[in-house]
């Protein structure tokens, strides 16, 4: 599978750990998460909830200028193994291109090991965190296609997708 190369770094790093370790290090990018910007900060609302995740669970994107990808995430700390994910999504995906985002697998925490390590539940978590997050680009690519012409003569760089 074609990955951006951060993420393809991560996955990398991931698969040189023994499995004890993987679990570890999940939880090493749950520190990851960088916060939010003021705008979203205390602004729940602002932002689409994953209702898959056990935990509440919030993100945001916006697709700016270039196509590129910035990702936001709102996880309680006390979530430790969904918000490590929301790191590794966070570091593998931001800056990235809308169509390299939309181009990773589902279930690329696999490749990761993470289906080794973290329960049913919790992957079920993760993989609608994903699905969430692409949609949220997709529609926002969409939509700036549709209305490109009007959103150039307007100045418009990025949009966001609201929950």
């Amino acid at each position: 599978m074609a990955l951006p190369d951060q993420l393809q770094a991560i996955i990398d790093e991931f698969a040189g750990l023994p499995p004890e370790l993987r679990l570890e290090a999940l939880l090493d990018y749950s520190r990851r998460v960088p916060p939010l910007p003021a705008r979203l900060a205390g602004h729940r609302e602002a932002m689409e909830r994953v209702p898959e995740c056990q935990t509440p669970f919030f993100l945001a994107t916006e697709v700016g200028d270039g196509d590129r990808v910035t990702i936001h995430f709102d996880a309680p700390p006390e979530a430790p193994t969904t918000r490590g994910f929301a790191g590794i999504v966070s570091e593998g995906l931001n800056g990235a291109t809308a169509a390299d985002v939309l181009a990773v697998p589902n279930g690329f925490y696999t490749a990761l090991g993470l289906d080794r390590v973290v329960s049913p539940l919790r992957l079920r978590g993760i993989s609608a965190i994903l699905g969430r997050l692409k949609r949220q680009v997709e529609v926002q690519v969409d939509a700036r296609s549709r209305s490109g012409s009007n959103l150039r003569r307007s100045g418009c760089a990025s949009w966001q997708t609201m929950g």
